[in-house]
């Protein structure tokens, strides 16, 4: 009864617009106060949370994000994906899932993302004819790739709440999120050759060359972070300090783009944004540990063992991706609040962290462009000047492709562990 009314808490204060920090805390504490608990030890647990040494990559590798979208990182990185994509079908909106492969993979995060991508590419669409409602819907699923790509802030948090290998799950996250790209991109060639959107840019090799050698610099933090770690130059957190270290020198010195005041604003933000996440993940701990108490993991595998015929493991699979992806749809950051819950079940059943890893990041790339948060297409939608409810109609064909790649990864677990048993991770 407790239990139900703490979730009831915390799903209605979240659904009437409440920042989620707070629904959390609350739902601490009408636990413990319900439940008569000692007090002291869910700000120790909060403290606790938040001192996880995989953590101190999370600060290191957002300033090193923000550095490259403030310092004009995108508009290059677009001028060579135009170059490269856009004589596919669908031109510009081919251009748009590319620059996100490119670019999401330096900052690691949809959001940014969309901050640094969306406000070039989404007006460029609509000056090129196409629906202002598709052109948002593109830019908030293609996005998602970032999440998969290295450096990942998800895949930072999963590590830090699972104990699993950071450099594994970052390499882990390379197939699927190539395959993602793919998947979109046939989206786009469908959806363009049906409506006849979109003008082919005509292919230059030259041009490719010339916008290769602009942006090749900025290209450096996912490579040499993956070469890295793969060679084991460094450490993830030690690969966050690099990250920093370089977006700076490029931004400021290689590209002379970022100066002295602009650097001051990018750790004001990176402080601000590092101080939001790290409190929703020391709260998340607490609440995990309330949620423990409840007995809601044992509910959730004894729900899972009711339904799940035998010893399926497929099927225990199954019903926790289906609770992550709803749990997603509410809640963004999804990682911290839902890993605490998920784990003990996980562990009991053995199933493969390094696939779940993969398979959480994408139901936060689902969540994010899923009524009632829906994050990324809420974004997209004020940058388009557009309803998010036409938004996301426009985007379903994007939200099949990247469920279908869900799929895949949940039925053929080597295309997340392959490439890190091949690099020997």
């Amino acid at each position: 009864m407790i239990l139900a009314l703490t979730l009831l808490v915390i799903v209605g204060l979240l659904l009437l617009g409440t920042p989620l920090i707070v629904c959390m805390a609350a739902g601490v504490g009408l636990y413990a106060t319900l439940e008569g608990s000692w007090m002291l030890q869910y700000p120790q647990q909060v403290a606790d949370g938040m001192g996880s040494f995989v953590l101190l990559a999370m600060p290191l590798f957002i300033f090193a994000g923000i550095v490259m979208n403030a310092g004009g990182i995108a508009e290059r990185v677009f001028a060579f994906a135009r170059s490269l994509t856009g004589p596919l079908p669908g031109g510009l909106a081919q251009v748009d899932v590319s620059t996100s492969l490119f670019f999401g993979g330096m900052v690691g995060t949809s959001v940014a993302d969309l901050a640094g991508t969306g406000s070039t590419l989404i007006p460029q669409m609509k000056k090129h004819g196409y629906p202002g409602a598709y052109s948002a819907a593109v830019t908030a699923s293609s996005s998602g790739i970032g999440p998969l790509i290295p450096p990942s802030s998800p895949m930072i948090l999963y590590a830090a709440a699972t104990g699993t290998s950071l450099s594994t799950l970052f390499i882990a996250g390379i197939v699927p999120g190539l395959l993602l790209t793919v998947a979109l991109m046939v989206v786009v060639a469908v959806q363009a050759a049906r409506n006849g959107w979109g003008e082919r840019i005509p292919f230059n090799l030259r041009e490719v060359g010339r916008t290769l050698r602009s942006a090749i610099l900025a290209f450096g933090v996912p490579v040499l972070v993956v070469l890295g770690l793969t060679v084991g130059v460094f450490t993830p957190t030690e690969s966050g300090a690099f990250a920093a270290v370089y977006a700076v020198a490029v931004s400021a010195v290689a590209y002379r783009s970022l100066g002295l005041r602009r650097l001051y604003r990018c750790l004001v933000d990176a402080a601000v944004l590092t101080g939001e996440v790290m409190l929703i993940v020391g709260v998340s701990v607490a609440l995990g540990a309330v949620l423990a108490m409840a007995g809601l993991p044992a509910a959730l595998t004894e729900f899972a063992t009711s339904i799940v015929p035998g010893d399926a493991q497929l099927g225990y699979l199954v019903v926790l991706v289906l609770v992550a992806i709803v749990a997603g749809m509410l809640f963004d950051p999804l990682i911290p609040v839902v890993m605490p819950v998920l784990m003990p079940t996980i562990i009991e059943v053995g199933i493969d962290p390094i696939q779940f890893g993969v398979l959480i990041v994408l139901t936060v790339v689902i969540g994010q462009i899923t009524p009632p948060v829906a994050m990324s297409l809420v974004v997209a939608a004020k940058i388009a000047k557009v309803d998010a409810w036409h938004v996301f109609k426009a985007n379903m064909p994007f939200l099949v492709a990247t469920a279908g790649v869900l799929v895949l990864v949940l039925l053929f677990p080597a295309l997340a562990t392959w490439l890190p048993s091949v690099l020997g991770e």
